[in-house]
């Protein structure tokens, strides 16, 4: 290949590290180029976007990768093996080591490869044009299949036929999606969303864990409500997740994103919350993804419309709503009561909303006021006589009601008390014969 253009020189370029892999599968008696860095670090110094991660791809094939980075000592994990992909680690840096190869069979998930010397072969089984660039690191860069023009343009195009493509795995259509909302791209190639859209049904083919990494980025793109202001990534997420609410998100993702983004606290389980209408689309939504239990858990508490917070909230009701849902609740509730209010206010110009200190306040309520424990146990409660059994727990729960209504003020000589005077009463009332 040729390189047909040049990246002015940028620090990810000079990492030490990286040029001792450079040096290990570029040695003497290599063909002339046998390594160089491909895709997204490629793509994004293009763009003038930060690059995170460096990814190459070698003519070796994982064997030989594997031998040459052990006799240099160099750490390597066997990540993605099975697709040639190797993983060099000096620390907490990982360099994706992939060898040339090509698609021998597909079945809309997997693929079988066999590996190759030919990287015009390998540029041709990648998905998008812009995803097809290589660069050595001088910064020449090496463009088979026209992916500089495709970002010169700021479009996301499928290489060869897009149906084609999506046969081969149908994760490329969501890959599609994200990378519009990731760089903020405002039109569609029309060719890639037809055969997107044909292609729909094959989603639910995928599994939870690819849809979610994949889904989770489009949440997370810097300006996430852009991205619903047309039909097309609305279809995306109602054949993702059905029972989304299709008319509502546009305006919430928008200023949830903008919010979140505002307080440095960017979360895609709390923008996702914005699409779900209780705690039964939660459910669905969890095991679609395949959340973990924390995060179902969560993300139903957050779905199932968890108290209104304002900062007009008083003190006391502050602490009883803050002991009841926990520091991490309470900052997601607040932060979605917060964009569901600027959301309200742009909707309607006579709405004021609470000054930005106020909102501040609010979330960092848990800092002023740390959440109480509770003072006795229910060991308390066996040691006055009480057999273990349900009683154990409606007794406690008596009495935290009664320490909670006092403001959380009583200490444990006071719940003790508080709990043999109920003791007390029930006793009376069986003597009685009222219970």
């Amino acid at each position: 290949m040729i390189p047909t253009q040049k990246i002015e020189q940028q620090e990810w370029m000079t990492d030490r590290d990286l040029h001792a892999v450079f040096a290990v599968l570029q040695g003497s008696g290599d063909p002339a180029t046998a390594v160089l860095c491909v895709g997204g670090c490629v793509r994004d110094a293009l763009m003038g976007r930060a690059v995170v991660d460096v990814d190459l791809a070698t003519v070796h094939p994982p064997d030989i990768v594997m031998a040459r980075l052990a006799a240099a000592e160099i750490d390597v994990l066997k990540i993605g093996i099975e697709h040639g992909t190797v993983v060099a680690r000096f620390g907490k840096k990982l360099f994706q080591i992939t060898s040339l190869r090509v698609d021998e069979e597909t079945d809309g998930r997997h693929a079988t490869v066999s590996y190759t010397d030919d990287w015009i072969a390998d540029a041709s089984r990648r998905d998008f044009t812009m995803n097809a660039l290589y660069a050595k690191l001088d910064g020449n860069v090496f463009d088979p299949l026209g992916g500089s023009d495709d970002i010169v343009a700021r479009r996301i195009r499928f290489i060869g036929d897009p149906h084609a493509r999506i046969e081969e795995d149908a994760l490329r259509i969501l890959r599609f999606y994200r990378f519009h909302a990731e760089l903020g791209l405002p039109t569609f190639d029309g060719p890639g969303l037809a055969a997107c859209r044909k292609y729909f049904d094959r989603l639910a083919r995928l599994s939870g864990e690819r849809i979610r990494k994949e889904l989770f980025k489009i949440l997370m793109s810097p300006a996430p409500g852009r991205m619903l202001e047309g039909a097309e990534f609305l279809d995306l997420f109602s054949t993702l997740l059905p029972t989304v609410d299709s008319t509502g998100p546009v305006f919430g993702l928008a200023f949830i994103g903008a919010r979140e983004n505002a307080l440095g606290m960017p979360d895609p389980l709390r923008r996702l919350a914005i699409f779900l209408r209780g705690a039964g689309d939660a459910a669905a939504a969890a095991a679609r993804l395949r959340l973990s239990n924390d995060a179902t858990v969560r993300l139903t508490v957050m779905a199932a419309h968890s108290p209104r917070m304002t900062p007009s909230l008083y003190p006391r009701t502050r602490k009883r709503r803050l002991y009841e849902l926990g520091v991490d609740a309470w900052k997601d509730a607040v932060i979605l009561s917060w964009a569901r209010a600027d959301a309200r206010a742009a909707e309607f110009s006579d709405i004021d909303i609470a000054p930005l200190g106020d909102w501040l306040d609010l979330l960092r309520f848990p800092e002023a006021w740390p959440i109480p424990a509770f003072p006795i146990q229910g060991a308390d409660v066996l040691a006055l006589g009480v057999p273990q059994g349900p009683e154990i727990g409606r007794l406690l729960t008596m009495v935290e009601n009664w320490w909670i209504t006092r403001d959380f003020r009583p200490g444990r000589a006071g719940c003790l008390a508080q709990l043999r005077r109920r003791l007390w009463l029930m006793g009376l009332r069986k003597r009685l014969g009222f219970g």
